[in-house]
């Protein structure tokens, strides 16, 4: 079963010796900057499991995967996350 929002706040107030507010408050404080950094600079790094990364894909010449028709993609900016190899090494 996944962890839960509840249950990781927990589990980190317990080894940290804080209480669950304050895991709460410093997550939120976490996510704020995690937004911030991403959407100015666009990375935004959490050293040991990964960089969340703003990137522009140009538009492109798509498929209709039902009817073969080709259709137009558009530009747009997507969001992705790189998982830090220090991650894959330890969970793989």
């Amino acid at each position: 079963m996944k962890m839960t929002k509840s249950a990781l706040y927990a589990e980190l107030a317990e080894k940290c010796g804080k209480s669950r507010k304050e895991v709460a408050e410093l997550m939120d404080a976490l996510v704020e900057v995690a937004y911030r950094e991403t959407k100015s600079h666009g990375e935004f790094s959490l050293p040991g499991l990964g960089k969340m990364v703003k990137k522009h894909r140009e538009a492109r010449q798509g498929r209709n995967p039902a009817t073969g028709e080709s259709i137009q993609i558009p530009a747009k900016t997507v969001l992705k996350f790189r998982v830090a190899k220090a991650a894959k090494e330890a969970i793989l």
